[in-house]
């Protein structure tokens, strides 16, 4: 499987951050998290699953735990399995988030 544009893939919703599945496999998986200006994905935790999140667009308000930064494209945060983390798009135009997953999600 091959992708020559990522941030081509995405998808937005007016109503809330909508997401786009790339890639599932035994151990891992990736998809986008893509924000219209003001949508936020809420503070959650992910139990036995650690999250990469990578800004391919846009900037990001990123919380992980205590610690919350501004991470423009090209950066990015891990979350360990168990942690609080939320993401924010804060500015005027729109968020495009890779966010890797592993193990993956429960079908």
């Amino acid at each position: 499987m091959f992708f020559k544009s990522l941030s081509g893939t995405a998808v937005f919703s007016p109503e809330k951050m909508a997401k786009a599945n790339l890639a599932r496999g035994e151990f891992m998986f990736a998809g986008l998290n893509c924000f219209e200006p003001g949508q936020e994905h809420a503070a959650h935790a992910h139990a036995g699953q650690d999250k990469l999140y990578v800004v391919l667009e846009g900037e990001a308000e990123i919380t992980v735990g205590d610690e919350k930064q501004m991470i423009g494209a090209g950066g990015g945060a891990f979350a360990a399995s168990s942690a609080m983390h939320s993401v924010r798009n804060c500015g005027s135009t729109r968020l495009v988030v890779l966010a890797v997953l592993t193990p993956p999600p429960a079908k």
